[in-house]
């Protein structure tokens, strides 16, 4: 039964080092310096009431993983919006999210925080672009989208 043990614990040994090499090997940015933070994202929709929004934020291949998103500032937002899962897997993130109620926000408001995890020792080139943005009755409004870079 010693004998057993003493293969086992060899073998464990022996192996532990081979797949920490080999995972060294599958994710090369792990050796890279990584932080997290959030990007805020907002949306200045003028005198016009927004009910509805969609956009994409992106960055260059391996800069960033999006690990999490959180809803806006104002009540209508305020719940995490609706994102499309395979385009986490490019690097980017397509979001979007509409209210029906009365209670709309107007002029620039926070609609999202979006949390990442930044690979490597240079400042992500992140590319906002706003989709859509609409009122109430879904009719098309001219807004600007832009973003700040947290802490």
């Amino acid at each position: 039964m010693k004998n057993v043990i003493v293969i086992i614990l060899l073998s464990i040994s022996v192996m532990v080092p081979v797949l920490a090499r080999q995972s060294d090997v599958d994710y090369p940015e792990i050796q890279s310096k990584v932080r997290f933070a959030p990007v805020h994202i907002y949306l200045d929709s003028g005198n016009k009431l927004l009910a509805a929004y969609q956009f994409e934020l992106k960055a260059a291949p391996r800069q960033i993983r999006i690990v999490g998103v959180e809803g806006g500032q104002h009540k209508a937002f305020e719940e995490a919006p609706y994102y499309d899962a395979a385009a986490l897997a490019n690097d980017r993130i397509i979001i979007a999210a509409f209210d029906t109620g009365s209670e709309l926000p107007k002029g620039r408001t926070r609609i999202a925080t979006i949390h990442l995890q930044i690979i490597g020792d240079a400042e992500p080139d992140y590319q906002l672009k706003l989709i859509v943005a609409a009122d109430a009755d879904a009719n098309e409004i001219p807004a600007k989208i832009s973003f700040e870079k947290g802490e």
